[in-house]
Parts: C-alpha cells; sequence; structure tokens
C-alpha cells in the first residue's frame, strides 16, 4: 500500500499572503490541525499549523521575555525572525517554509517511519512540487483498521480504482463533507472514516459508494463533528 491508496485528496490549503486570522478560521471550520501553503501554479511552499500559532503566542509580548543580559548574545537574524512570527499579519510570516513531503508512491511503511521519527503529524504528498494530497497518522491507523491486521498489504490494482471511482463520484457532490473524510477500500470494501455533521450524510455516501461498479461492501466507520479537537 502506498501513500496515493490512502491520501486525502480533498487539501484544504492557503497561500502565504492569506491573512493569518482567516488561516486559523479554516482550521477551527474544518476541524484540521494543518494547512499546506501553495503558490498560484499549486506548488507546495509551506505548512502552517496550530503549532505556528501557538508559538506565535508564546513569542508574542505577553510571552517571557528573553533576560536582559542574554539580549547582547543574541542572533540579530534569529531575533527578527521571532519578531516576524509574533507580528506578522500573513501565512508568510508564520509558516514552516522546510516541509518534510512524500511522493504517491511512497509506501506506508515509510511514512509512517517519517512521522514517528520526525516527530510529525502529518506529511504532505507532492507529485514533483504539486500538492496532490496529504497523509495523517489518522489514515495510517485507518489503513490498518480497514486490513483487519497491523499488517499493511499492497493494495490491488481493483482496490486503486474502486477508490478513485468513489472518490470522483464524491467530488461531484456537493454536499460530500470530502475535507472531514478518507477513504480506504479492501477486497472491494469501502471504508468510510472521518466525520460528518449529520446522519443523512452518511446514508447518501453509503448508497452513493455502492452505486460504484465493483463495490463489494461499505463500511461507515464515521462520527459527528467534534465539538472540539482535529480531525487529523
Amino acid at each position: 500500500m502506498q501513500a496515493k491508496d490512502i491520501m486525502n485528496t480533498a487539501v484544504i490549503t492557503v497561500t502565504a499572503d492569506t491573512p493569518i486570522t482567516d488561516a486559523a478560521r479554516r482550521l477551527m471550520e474544518h476541524h484540521i490541525s494543518a494547512l499546506p501553503v501553495v503558490d498560484a501554479s499549486g506548488k507546495l511552499v509551506g505548512l502552517v499549523s496550530e503549532g505556528d500559532f501557538m508559538r506565535r503566542l508564546e513569542d508574542g509580548d505577553d510571552g517571557h521575555r528573553r533576560a536582559w543580559w542574554l539580549l547582547p548574545l543574541a542572533d540579530p537574524a534569529i531575533e527578527a525572525s521571532h519578531y516576524v512570527k509574533a507580528h506578522g499579519h500573513t501565512v508568510g510570516d508564520v509558516m514552516t517554509k522546510q516541509v518534510i513531503t512524500v511522493n504517491p508512491s511512497t509506501p506506508v511503511g515509510e511514512i509512517a517511519h517519517i512521522l514517528e521519527t520526525k516527530r510529525i503529524k502529518r506529511v504532505p504528498v507532492v507529485d514533483g512540487h504539486t500538492l496532490v494530497g496529504i497523509v495523517s497518522r489518522a489514515d495510517l491507523l485507518r489503513a490498518v483498521a480497514a486490513r483487519g491486521s497491523a499488517a499493511i498489504v499492497p493494495a490491488s490494482a481493483d482496490d486503486e480504482t474502486i477508490r478513485e471511482a468513489v472518490l470522483t463520484k464524491l467530488r461531484s457532490m456537493s454536499w460530500a463533507p470530502l475535507t472531514r473524510l478518507n477513504v480506504v477500500v479492501n477486497d472491494g470494501v469501502v471504508s468510510f472514516w472521518g466525520f460528518v455533521d449529520d446522519k443523512e450524510l452518511t446514508r447518501a455516501m453509503k448508497v452513493a459508494a455502492e452505486e460504484v461498479p465493483g463495490v463489494r461492501g461499505v463500511e461507515m466507520n464515521v462520527s459527528e463533528t467534534p465539538a472540539f479537537g482535529w480531525a487529523v
């Protein structure tokens, strides 16, 4: 199984000139913990997460000030960078620019190793430099659960075709909450994972998936959107 088999392709993104307040609002509205930052061509240029906003608060005027006797030892460039992160107004001011990425064919075992060793929660998937999806720790757990075993085995060509067909069908449905969902297909059985706002959405997604040729069954592992916390 590879990144393309489990990645979420309905990725909410922002640009470097997006106001910080707008980015924070999107994180809350979509119950996600990070936003890839792209340019006009779709190239990944950074990542902004709730951690960046937490550091912004810590580095702000209400945070702990550096002891006066350490100021002469401080690197002016580093201090200037901290100031921008604490007082800037756009995503470009606070985002992480050095982003760890994988490609669509990266094995999920390698992705799990990256998340563990780098101590990160999610990794963008890029094709060349273009953002095509994102994989989170939750996506890896869903893949394991869908397999019914801790061992992750390669998806069949038919499963890949079915998954793409289900995603394509849902993308055409204005009501489908794809930014909060992920789809895993194993031996023709479609498993939905994530959060929804209404039980009718759950029923509609199940019916839509059942209409896709080759689908042998549909499992709905979804719950109502939590009032607090993140989906990924």
